[in-house]
This record gives C-alpha cells, structure tokens and sequence, in this order.
C-alpha cells in the first residue's frame, strides 16, 4: 500500500529529533498549546478504564474478563477522574512503554492516570492524536521526558508531557489520515487474522494427523483405516487393529520414577549451570521445550536420590489443564542429562525391544485430553500420580510398525509446523510494516490525501465503528 504513497513536495525541519522533517505547511507545537489537564472528579459510578500498551484505553472489566488479572481500584471511587471521548490517557509510569491512547469512552481512571483534554476542538481531531501519540518514535520521546532512578520508576509528569512537541497538520489533513489509517490498518488487520486462522486450522490438522497414526485410526501406508479391529478392553483406549496389543506402561518399562516432593527441590537451590531439572514447562505436546531451563547443583543433586533422565527416556506430566493435559509426554533429547525430574513430571525408561519412545510419547499425548479424565485423581486442576499413569494403557504394534508411524508423523508435522512458520512470519511483516505505515503517515513521511480521496465512508469520524484498531 506504502508503495502507491508518495512523500510531500516540500518539507522543512521540525527541530524535533523524534519527528524529524515534517510538510512545510504543518504546524510544530508543543502539547500544552494543544491540550490542557483534566481533573474532573466525583463520578464514581462511571465505568472503569484502563490504558493499556496493547489496545490503548479500554474498558476494565473487557480487559480483566479473559485475564487471571484482577480489579485493583479503590471501593471508594470519587477521587477518580473523568475521561470523555476524544481525550487523551496515559499511564504515567508506562507511557514510555506506550500505555496511552484518545478513548473512545466516558469513564473514569484511577487518579495516578493522567488526562489531557483538546484545547480546541476545532485544532485537532483525536483519531490523529490517538494514532500519533501510539507510534514507538513518540513512545521514545516519552522516554526522554521521563524522570526517575531506574525504569520501573519512570514517569512521565503533565508539566513534562505538555513540553513535548508534536506535528499539527490542517485539521482537514488530520481527518484525511486517520480515515486513512482506520481503512489500512483494518486491511492489515483482517488479512492477519486469517493468518491466525489458518495456524489455528493447520494445528488441528497436525493433532488429527497424529492422533490418528499413533492410534491406528488410519493405516499410514495406504491412508486409510487398518482391515480389522478388535477391542482393547480398555474404555479410554477403543478399538485397536487386529495385530496390535493393549499394553500398560509398566509392562513396556524398565524402571520409572517420579520427581521429590517437600522441601529436597525447591526453586532457591536453583544455579546457574549443573544438573538439568526438567519441569512440566519442558514438557511439550509430544516435544520437549528447552526454552526454560533450570538446573541445581551436582552436590545437591547427590542428596536427591535417583531421579535422573537420560536421552531417549520417555517424560510425562502428572499436572495439567484443558489446554497442556495432563498425561501428555515428549522425549528426552540427546544432549540433556544430567538430569533429572522435578514433582508431577514422570521418568518412563523403556524397553526399546519392545517400543519406541517417540511413538509412546506421541500416542500419549495425542489421547491426554480424554485419558486425563479417567485418570485424573484432581479437584480442580488434572493431576494423576505414577501409579496411575504406568496403569495406563495404550495401543502397541510391532516395532517396524511403530518405526514406520513415527517417520509417518515426523514428516507430516514437519511440513505443517513449515507452513505454520511462514505464517507467523508473515504476520510479523504485517505487524511491522503496519507500524511503518502509521508512524510515516502521522509524521508526514507519506502523503496519503490521494488514497484518501478514494476511500469509501465518512472521513475520519471519531466514532466510527473499527476506529483504534493498531
């Protein structure tokens, strides 16, 4: 879209380091001749706001309902002050990370907030004001007049806010960029989104794709289901093909072990470097996740008993929820030991003549969701203990078999997580050419009146449904 723009004919200094050069025929003020502080109190029952990095200002309870994050306001709201549409709010203490925005809403904010409000209605429209003051460049300068020890105790005053220049273009040409920017970001938006979707569709194909090779729902050398099944006499386990067996984990183990309990493991003996703990964030939906690695010392290791993994053992979890089961397990990676596992994570060592530990791990974990609720000795949270999970019983076809479904499952997941990958790439180009497209539209980088002049709609109403939307 950017390449369709052009740049103004004539530009001037703005005498702005974070503005750099603006049109000749826009205005460089400082915000104070643009806004004034508000502190309108006595309206506690007004709705609650938040201003966020993410969205800018937003509605409280919108923001606490899909959040383990709880209302911290006063019972005693009075002191609180008013925000109406179209003015500014800002985090004081966050507004250098990004934590302002123009709301769209009448509420209230607690009083550690700051609320600006427009001088004149007739200077500024606040679509252009909320896309302006939410490009990183001004959060950068927000910085700068930041004051405090160290970053946690940054903040932005109103008397330093006000001293911050921003560009002023005609009011027409504000309205002409915001109408702009909502009509592109809302493009952008949409085309992300069915980027989302489709990683959401492509990770349910790759769990049906496993699932169904590792249970024998579908014969990977033809396709298609195996010729005969018979019961495993197992509710949780269903039919298996004819030439498989139903077997429990103990019998396909050489030895296993839970993590120590009570006081022997706690997060204070953690070091810098040792022997591996392996905890239930490591372990993954049929993958181990090293991205979190903890270790403690090998003397206090030494105290601990065996609890040790060696590359190849088979790692489940006792602990879960909805979304990382309990009962799901991985494999333990080359490379990894020492090591050992912490509580609720289990160490299966197996009888490679037997199984194969990749299989196992992928049938557990492709069958967790259902498993966990036969299992699970839980209130509230899914939790199944070692005994219960070498109780466990699942479907076992030969070796070669086995081989071939893991080379099977390998390679499909291989060429989805590819395509799941270019899609989160293209999202981030997305995300960051949006971010482009808004900072040099506000700045006067790009001159977006022409694209303007063909978009449908009214221009820029500050109301407009799908306004805010970067």
């Amino acid at each position: 879209m950017s390449a369709e723009l052009k740049p103004y004919a004539v530009m001037k200094n703005s005498g702005s380091e974070w503005l750099g050069d603006v049109p000749a025929h826009w205005r460089v003020l400082p915000n104070r001749a643009i806004l004034r502080e508000a502190k309108r109190s006595g309206h506690a029952n007004e709705r609650m706001l938040s201003v966020t990095i993410s969205s800018g200002v937003i509605f409280q309870d919108d923001l606490l309902q899909d959040s383990s994050m709880k209302d911290q306001s006063r019972a005693d709201k009075s002191a609180y002050k008013l925000v109406q549409p179209g003015d500014i709010a800002y985090n004081k203490m966050r507004a250098w990370q990004g934590a302002i925005g123009v709301s769209k809403h009448k509420g209230i904010v607690s009083p550690a907030y700051v609320v600006q409000q427009p001088l004149e209605t007739s200077l500024t429209n606040p679509s252009y004001l909320h896309y302006l003051f939410r490009t990183p460049t001004f959060a950068k300068e927000a910085e700068r007049f930041s004051y405090g020890i160290t970053s946690d105790m940054w903040s932005l005053r109103p008397e330093d806010f006000r001293r911050i220049h921003v560009c002023v273009p005609p009011l027409s040409e504000q309205t002409d960029i915001a109408c702009f920017l909502e009509h592109a970001t809302g493009r952008i938006e949409r085309y992300i989104r069915a980027k989302e979707k489709l990683i959401e569709l492509l990770e349910e194909q790759k769990q049906v794709v496993v699932h169904d090779a590792v249970t024998g729902r579908i014969d990977v050398r033809t396709g298609q289901p195996y010729p005969a099944y018979k019961p495993s006499g197992v509710d949780y386990v269903g039919d298996i093909p004819e030439d498989w067996n139903a077997l429990s984990l103990q019998r396909l183990t050489v030895c296993r072990c839970d993590g120590p309990f009570g006081s022997g493991l706690k997060s204070t003996h953690y070091t810098s470097e040792g022997t591996r703990v392996i905890r239930l964030q490591n372990i993954g939906h049929g993958e181990f996740d090293a991205s979190d690695a903890a270790y403690i010392s090998a003397d206090h290791y030494a105290t601990l008993g065996d609890h040790s993994v060696e590359e190849g053992d088979v790692l489940i979890a006792g602990l879960g929820d909805s979304s990382h089961p309990a009962g799901r397990a991985c494999v333990a990676p080359a490379g990894v030991a020492p090591a050992m596992v912490k509580a609720d994570c289990f160490r299966f060592r197996l009888n490679r003549d037997v199984v194969e530990p990749h299989f196992l791990a992928y049938q557990l974990t492709a069958t967790a969701p259902l498993v966990s609720g036969y299992l699970s000795t839980g209130a509230t949270r899914q939790r199944v203990n070692l005994r219960r999970a070498a109780a466990r019983v699942v479907g076992i076809p030969s070796l070669h078999d086995q081989l071939r479904i893991v080379d099977h499952v390998i390679t499909r997941r291989r060429h989805i997580q590819a395509t799941q990958r270019t899609a989160r790439n293209e999202i981030s180009l997305l995300c960051e050419y949006r971010t482009r497209l808004i900072a040099d539209a506000v700045t006067g980088k790009l001159d977006v009146r022409e694209a303007r002049m063909v978009l449908p709609g009214d221009p820029g109403a500050f109301e407009a449904e799908g306004a805010f939307n970067e």
